[in-house]
């Protein structure tokens, strides 16, 4: 599968330590939260998906250790109704984009516990596909250069002001996928 995370970011992600591939997918996830929070936030029966979501995204920033009870939260998000086989497909903007969040966050786990390389490229796809997904459909957005700039930082060996970004960016994203929504 060809992926769109540029070749030097996943060739770091390959040649890197494990606790850079960790900071790398915290920070992923960490920008895509708010798409999953911030559009089933108020969904009845989902209060225990939403925690688990914030858990894990606050939880994966801790680089230097496992994610305690990582695979059974992987095992919980992949009952997520967002990551559940649909025959008519994903169509509405706000499940398209919970998908994209669910989605990053489970290779997040996955690369975070394993160290595998290809988990953290997975996430990092799965962020850039929804940016530019949101850029087609946003006029005048450039959400997916800004998610490639983060993602080099990610992995640049620098990250000082990497979390204030990535707060920062997530809630340009929810307010962008907002902005689609049918007004009711």
């Amino acid at each position: 599968m060809e992926t769109l995370v540029e070749g030097a970011v996943a060739e770091a992600l390959r040649d890197g330590h494990h606790e850079a591939g960790r900071l790398y997918v915290a920070a992923c996830a960490e920008r895509m939260a708010p798409l999953f929070v911030g559009l089933r936030a108020g969904v009845p029966g989902r209060e225990a998906d939403l925690d688990l979501y914030a858990e894990s995204v606050r939880d994966l920033w801790y680089a230097d250790r496992p994610v305690a009870h990582a695979a059974e939260r992987v095992r919980l998000l992949e009952r997520f109704p967002e990551l559940q086989p649909n025959e008519e497909g994903v169509t509405d903007v706000a499940d398209t984009y919970a998908f994209f969040a669910a989605l990053c966050l489970r290779y997040a786990l996955l690369a975070h516990g394993s160290g595998n390389a290809d988990d953290a490229v997975s996430c990092g796809h799965a962020a850039l596909t929804a940016m530019g997904m949101l850029d087609r459909n946003v006029v005048g957005a450039s959400l997916l250069a800004d998610e490639q700039r983060l993602q080099s930082l990610s992995v640049s060996g620098d990250i000082s002001g990497l979390w204030d970004a990535c707060v920062t960016a997530g809630r340009e994203r929810l307010r962008a996928v907002v902005g689609r929504l049918p007004r009711r």
